[in-house]
């Protein structure tokens, strides 16, 4: 039976072939991503709001494999079917669909305003759904019940375990994307596509430069691991969903985070 024969070492990891969007792919944990699924073989398109950080992050994962990047603002309704639009008038189909694009909004109880609500919930939460619903004749095609395709949806231990940031919207998003996740993979088992998500903890990027800038030792130092997360880290947790290691599982919630959210040294 074919369950019964083993995947060679590379093989569990390997992407030659595979097409995949990496959602706010120009930086931070959404390049660690397209770097990761790039060096095991597939094809890439990254996107962001900004033009010209679609044209550098191009250049500079052009290293790594074949890659195009498009602009786009996902926050809008109408940028997501673009973006759709495009990626399936360039390619038949899309095995691996990354939802990291997303913001963040730090301000007190008292000040929280109505736009941190709206700013974050569009990004952070339609975003991936609209994308999903948009995409899914193209993951269908791609998909088989041997080889599925993937949606992984980037979550964050800030809906795992209460963090002391007064991060309201961006914990409430990131817990209702996380719970979203686990509803689309019992919906799209059966139609060969999983749905994971993974949850970073603290990882390099612009989102968390002036944490890790003024508290980066101490989190490291409050974390079972003793560090803050690294490239390779977050890549190889992506390479592993995509692959043909990480095909018998969905609806998953991986925390990436050097054990914070899950252990009570950690918390």
């Amino acid at each position: 039976m074919a369950g019964n024969q083993f995947t060679t070492h590379s093989g569990l990891f390997d992407l030659s072939g595979k097409y995949a969007l990496v959602t706010g792919g120009t930086r931070g944990i959404g390049m660690m991503i397209a770097r990761g699924l790039l060096q095991a073989g597939a094809r890439v398109i990254v996107s962001s709001r900004k033009a010209d950080a679609c044209a550098e992050a191009q250049r500079l994962l052009s290293e790594f494999g074949d890659v195009q990047a498009i602009p786009a603002d996902l926050s809008r309704y109408d940028e997501c079917q673009r973006l759709a639009d495009l990626v399936k008038a360039g390619w038949e189909r899309l095995d691996i669909l990354v939802n990291n694009a997303g913001a963040m909004w730090r301000e007190p109880l008292e000040t929280f305003p109505a736009e941190a609500w709206d700013a974050v919930i569009d990004l952070n939460l339609k975003s991936p759904f609209w994308l999903v619903q948009a995409l899914l004749p193209a993951l269908r095609r791609a998909g088989t019940a041997d080889d599925p395709a993937r949606i992984i949806n980037i979550g964050s231990i800030a809906a795992i375990h209460v963090a002391e940031a007064p991060n309201y919207s961006y914990a409430g998003s990131k817990a209702a994307l996380h719970q979203l996740t686990r509803v689309l993979a019992r919906e799209l088992g059966p139609q060969h596509v999983t749905v994971n998500a993974i949850a970073p903890g603290v990882f390099p990027s612009q989102m968390m430069a002036a944490t890790i800038d003024a508290i980066g030792d101490t989190i490291a130092a409050k974390t079972p691991l003793r560090r803050i997360g690294r490239d390779d880290d977050m890549a190889g947790t992506a390479v592993f969903l995509s692959g043909r290691a990480g095909s018998y599982l969905t609806g998953a919630i991986v925390p990436v985070d050097g054990g914070i959210a899950t252990t009570a040294s950690g918390t």
